[in-house]
């Protein structure tokens, strides 16, 4: 963990205090437990259980793309 905290985040953002470290650690814990996916678990992240349905090729749907940490990392998921 600490290695891919220090790859993923420390390497690219200046930490400028105390208050600013809890902030930015507490985003990338949310990204990390929520959305990321882990090859131990199959491509899950830690907070879901099962895969999501698999999405229609042919339907055109639309992507969003969420930004985390300033555009540092980028979450996609699909429009309902």
């Amino acid at each position: 963990m600490i290695g891919t905290l220090r790859r993923e985040v420390l390497d690219h953002i200046l930490i400028l205090g105390k208050a600013h470290a809890s902030q930015v650690l507490a985003e990338y814990q949310r990204h990390y437990n929520a959305h990321r996916p882990h090859r131990a678990r199959d491509q899950l992240p830690p907070q879901v259980e099962e895969q999501p349905p698999p999405v229609d090729a042919t339907a055109s749907r639309r992507l969003l793309r969420s930004r985390v940490l300033g555009g540092l990392i980028n979450e996609y998921r699909y429009a309902a």
